[in-house]
């Protein structure tokens, strides 16, 4: 299980929308006897979503409609696929303008509309869609941030500086004012500027995106040591930071700084901003939406590339995860973590020799993400000793390890017969965070398995249980730190509770048979037994059962090896 990332949400309707090519997706068929009829076109479009082939199911809502189909629903069909599958020049031209059309698509439609203005250098046209009132909720936060960059690609310079507000957004408040700072700098502004920026890094921590600004900014003006002193307060908060190390050693270096952003490019940035907030408020399909748009600005913002990734990913549609992930070229910053990215794909696709070698790739550049990714697929793929020896690298780098490195290498050691080194690492990753579940699971049920520490074992597992109500896998840790406490009664109703949460767990299944044997209930224990075989057991398991089947337990029962919780 990975427990150091957390996984990006399954996406259903994503999935279905956004490849451009189709994918590995089955091809649409139109029904027989509707191949030229409005209806079958509209069939088939829908399909074609269903199958992530967000381009073919455009043209099949457009077939529709030239076919005499409902105009209003079709087309809204045909312009939502085309801008999820990427194709912002085709959605501009399918933008819904009427009356029959949905108020949402519409105002889409005109965000969309002023995006492709940009993108084709029409500032004004652009300009005068962002600041009219045809942009309402939800888009009215970016088409704030989208306005002063319109107005600088217009030529307007004043206009361009207007800092961008709407009532109550924090969220516009903060990366307008960066934008400004950037078309500050622009217009030959530099006191405005550096007080922008000086005011967005006041605070101990600061965006990777303003610290980049920022110390390029700097730079440019000649001032490399306040840039490294930027990216040295960057790095100790997040030392994880490839893009903010990378700038570090280009300042350090004394290399030419990277030029100030093109109008486009800065355009980009702007969506970028209001998309990670819809896709931190798991707004997926907006987010999606809104990462497009900032690709057709901007087709090199490989940020934005990674988070479209992640999201193809987690609907399951690897291909598209990969394409995306394949963006970033080699020698740019999220190179790396890119590369580790499309190693888990691999992963994910039984393909662990492949996925190995691409994270050990992306490790040996030194990047920090890079060297924890290829430690987790070492240990996913039952490598623990060298997955251990890869963390005890990024650890003795820092005087105070994160506790989620300890924890890592603590699974490590305790899966590869290391205990004594296990313990001391999960003791102090508990240390720093006394209150994780997982954590205390883990370390809860490595103590109830050795027989140690028995009563301070069961309330760290009481504890991870009650912030995780519902996971059996923790509520299984409960019941065997009564069943090895000989409260079997109490072990038997916890654990009959982890069967109805993970029916299908072959190890929690074997648990509840060893307590139905202890409480004399061996009838339903040899049912649970035979139960386990079903359900494809790792080798180890099907030897105990086997075992118990044979001749039951003896009087202490089998020993277990710890649990790590799910989610």
């Amino acid at each position: 299980m990975r427990f150091l990332f957390a996984a990006v949400a399954p996406l259903a309707l994503l999935a279905a929308c956004a490849t451009t090519d189709g994918g590995s997706a089955s091809r649409v068929t139109l029904p027989p006897g509707m191949g030229g009829s409005a209806y079958g076109a509209f069939l088939a479009g829908q399909g074609a979503l269903n199958n992530g082939q967000g381009a073919e199911a455009a043209a099949y809502f457009q077939r529709a409609e030239a076919q005499g189909g409902a105009e209003a629903m079709i087309q809204d069909r045909a312009f939502t696929a085309a801008v999820l599958a990427g194709d912002i020049a085709k959605a501009a031209s399918l933008a819904p303008e009427s009356e029959e059309a949905s108020e949402a698509a519409k105002r889409l439609g005109r965000l969309v509309k002023a995006v492709e203005m940009m993108a084709q250098g029409d500032g004004k046209r652009a300009h005068a869609i962002l600041a009219g009132d045809g942009i309402g909720f939800p888009h009215r936060s970016a088409a704030a941030l989208l306005a002063p960059w319109a107005a600088a690609m217009a030529g307007d310079a004043e206009g361009s500086i207007v800092r961008p507000l709407v009532r109550g957004d924090r969220a516009v408040d903060y990366f307008g004012q960066l934008g400004q700072a950037q078309l500050f700098e622009r217009a030959r502004r530099y006191d405005e500027a550096e007080t922008n920026y000086k005011g967005l890094t006041a605070g101990d921590v600061s965006l990777d995106m303003v610290t980049l600004a920022y110390g390029a900014f700097l730079e440019r003006r000649g001032r490399r040591a306040e840039a490294v002193e930027l990216y040295d307060k960057a790095l100790a908060n997040a030392p994880g930071s490839g893009s903010v190390r990378a700038a570090r050693e280009r300042a350090a270096a004394g290399k030419a700084p990277p030029p100030l952003p093109s109008l486009k490019a800065g355009a980009a940035q702007a969506m970028v901003a209001p998309a990670a907030g819809l896709l931190a408020a798991k707004q997926d399909q907006l987010g999606l939406a809104y990462l497009r748009l900032a690709l057709r600005l901007d087709p090199g913002r490989n940020d934005a590339w990674l988070m479209v990734g992640d999201l193809m990913e987690g609907a399951g549609d690897l291909e598209a995860a990969r394409q995306a992930y394949s963006k970033p070229k080699p020698g740019a910053p999220e190179y790396n973590m890119a590369l580790a990215k499309l190693a888990w794909s691999h992963q994910k696709a039984d393909q662990p020799e492949l996925a190995l070698k691409l994270a050990a790739d992306a490790a040996a550049a030194g990047d920090l993400e890079a060297q924890v990714t290829y430690a987790d697929l070492l240990r996913v793929n039952e490598r623990y000793a060298e997955s251990a020896e890869v963390l005890s690298a990024i650890i003795a780098r820092s005087d105070q390890p994160d506790w989620r490195l300890l924890y890592a290498r603590g699974v490590a050691y305790e899966r590869s017969g290391r205990w004594p080194d296990a313990e001391r690492d999960l003791t102090a990753a508990l240390e720093q965070k006394p209150d994780d579940a997982e954590l205390l699971n883990y370390l809860g049920y490595s103590w109830i398995d050795r027989g140690e520490r028995l009563q301070e074992a069961l309330e760290m597992v009481q504890k991870a249980v009650a912030a995780n109500p519902q996971s059996g896998a923790m509520i299984d840790s409960l019941g065997w730190a009564h069943y090895r406490l000989g409260e079997y009664e109490k072990a038997v109703e916890r654990l009959e509770q982890a069967v109805e949460l993970e029916a299908g767990d072959p190890e929690i299944n074997s648990h509840l048979g060893d307590a139905y044997w202890k409480v004399g209930r061996r009838i339903e224990a040899e049912f649970q037994w035979r139960r386990v075989l079903t359900l494809d057991p790792p080798e180890k398991i099907r030897q105990e059962v086997e075992a118990r089947l044979a001749g039951g337990l003896g009087p202490d029962g089998p020993a277990k090896a710890p649990r790590v919780a799910e989610h």
